[in-house]
């Protein structure tokens, strides 16, 4: 008899203590951890709240930490980690090819800073804002200084430098009202390739139309001395002399005489295989017409730039050996100048042969060099203007050569932004294919005065320490169970009182069990299982 009641009294201490657990355990959505651990393990469910045990902060993957932090388990399934090691790999192998095909592009990035960088600040706060959240709660769950000095000391470490980044920060476009330069002249490269064939009538006709200030070509001579437009050494890409003249395909257009080039469509391919993604659309009839080009004449060229009063610049390529003009190439396109009875100063020339004898022959040509150079030897050689790859632009040395009288112009720049540097920088000219889209900008983007700008950061500096000083303080807040209101008088029934106080000491030997416990509601063990083990 005294057993079976030692055996019943066990049974109902075993369910009261299952029962307590179930209340004391707190079950929560909690988004940051269901996402953690589902990107971890693809494991959504619900967490238990409990607070991390020392010595759990040794993985070393970012994701497994998060959730070590958080007290949970680690259930990484092999495909992920196949996944992950193939993420790497890939994007290590993308990484290294772009940074290869993209020289030019990164360039670029590189320069973006200088006009972004004050609205980049803003964007490295409030990312240090959200990623305050987490870091917080990590630091006050850890019960050890060491875990929290090393949680703390790189996000501290990272906050001060952006905090104080403004102070070394440079943008070409933060200047005092006044200061600015005239905005840049605008050369169509090729003319206007994004509505017409590039090097055609038609294309050196829009950019006189959208109101450009000049025309950017390449000139090769044919077989029997004709200075024509033409960029690639051949004519595959930008002809039909695959149909008309299969055998001629892939020799070089200087080979060719003008009787054969001159009855070459130079339009079909740009509608066929349009040149850009992001091209304007044409009408019918300027389809038609951009059908209907052909190969123009630098002649032609220079007399249509005279009528309109537009800048001239052109690469002139040597041709290859064996052709007659092989040494008097530059003889040959100053005749074609001269015949073409254009304004010396509208034509800029850029080829660096024979320099002294082009001067020569036509003193009122403006010289211009493809290379930076000392300003001695620029003044010395006469050179009055710099063409540059926009990734070379610096707003020093644009000044230095402007204050010697030689002026800036940098290609390819037909985006905005990129416009934008290059006009804070003070260049005088830039060569693009975006003339109808850059005519219409009044003034740079991002152009803050040196004021505009210390109040903006400044008062970014402010509110976001005081955001980031309040996430923590409501972490502590929260974690230390800190009253918020007064405690309730009320005194608690003191038999359950001492009934749960009795519960709570006998229950101290097993609290390893308890840790134990699952960590989603679903993999609870019954209630009757755990009566049964208290009874054995």
């Amino acid at each position: 008899m005294g057993s079976s009641s030692t055996t019943l009294r066990r049974l109902k201490l075993g369910k009261l203590k299952i029962v307590r657990r179930r209340l004391l355990q707190h079950y929560e959505h909690q988004p940051f951890i269901s996402l953690l651990a589902g990107l971890y393990s693809c494991r959504w469910k619900r967490y238990q709240r409990q607070k991390t045990e020392p010595g759990q902060c040794c993985c070393k993957w970012v994701l497994a930490v998060c959730l070590l932090s958080e007290g949970q388990r680690l259930y990484l399934h092999w495909s992920h980690k196949g996944g992950m090691l193939f993420v790497l790999i890939f994007f290590t192998a993308a990484l290294a090819v772009l940074s290869n095909l993209w020289g030019e592009e990164w360039a670029a990035v590189r320069l973006s800073f200088q006009v972004t960088a004050p609205y980049l600040h803003i964007g490295s706060l409030a990312a240090m804002i959200l990623l305050s959240w987490p870091v917080a709660l990590y630091f006050v769950r850890m019960n050890t200084k060491l875990f929290q000095t090393l949680i703390i000391t790189p996000y501290i470490a990272v906050l001060l430098v952006l905090i104080f980044l403004p102070l070394g920060m440079y943008s070409p476009c933060i200047k005092e009202k006044g200061t600015l330069g005239a905005k840049p002249l605008l050369i169509g490269h090729r003319g206007s390739p994004m509505f017409a064939p590039e090097n055609t009538k038609m294309s050196f006709e829009k950019t006189i139309d959208y109101e450009g200030d000049g025309l950017e070509t390449d000139v090769t001579i044919s077989y029997d001395g004709i200075p024509f437009l033409m960029h690639d050494s051949t004519l595959k890409r930008t002809t039909n002399a695959g149909d008309v003249f299969p055998n001629y395909t892939n020799v070089n257009a200087a080979l060719l005489p003008w009787d054969m080039l001159e009855i070459l469509n130079a339009g079909k391919w740009f509608t066929q295989k349009p040149p850009f993604s992001y091209m304007e659309s044409l009408t019918d009839e300027e389809e038609q017409t951009a059908m209907n080009q052909s190969i123009y004449k630098l002649i032609d060229l220079l007399r249509l730039a005279d009528r309109a009063k537009k800048m001239v610049i052109f690469d002139l390529y040597r041709p290859p050996q064996d052709h007659p003009y092989r040494d008097t190439w530059i003889n040959r396109t100053l005749e074609v100048i001269n015949e073409a009875a254009i304004d010396p100063k509208l034509v800029l020339w850029l080829s660096n042969d024979m320099r002294s004898f082009v001067q020569s022959v036509n003193p009122g040509l403006q010289q211009t060099l493809g290379f930076k150079a000392s300003i001695e030897e620029l003044v010395s050689s006469h050179i009055v203007k710099l063409n540059l790859p926009y990734n070379e632009m610096s707003e020093r040395d644009i000044s230095e050569y402007a204050a010697a009288n030689i002026t800036t112009n940098l290609y390819v720049i037909s985006e905005p932004w990129l416009f934008s540097l290059a006009w804070c920088s003070g260049a005088h000219s830039v060569t693009t294919n975006s003339v109808h889209t850059l005519k219409k900008m009044e003034e740079p983007m991002f152009l803050l005065t040196p004021d505009q700008y210390s109040l903006m950061w400044i008062l970014t500096d402010v509110v976001s320490a005081l955001l980031i000083i309040l996430v923590f303080v409501l972490h502590w807040w929260r974690e230390r169970g800190l009253p918020c209101c007064p405690e309730s008088s009320e005194v608690p029934d003191s038999g359950f009182y001492n009934t749960f106080k009795t519960e709570m000491d006998m229950s101290i030997s097993e609290d390893s069990y308890v840790r134990s416990l699952p960590t989603t509601p679903s993999a609870r063990p019954s209630t009757q299982n755990m009566g049964s083990g208290e009874i054995a």
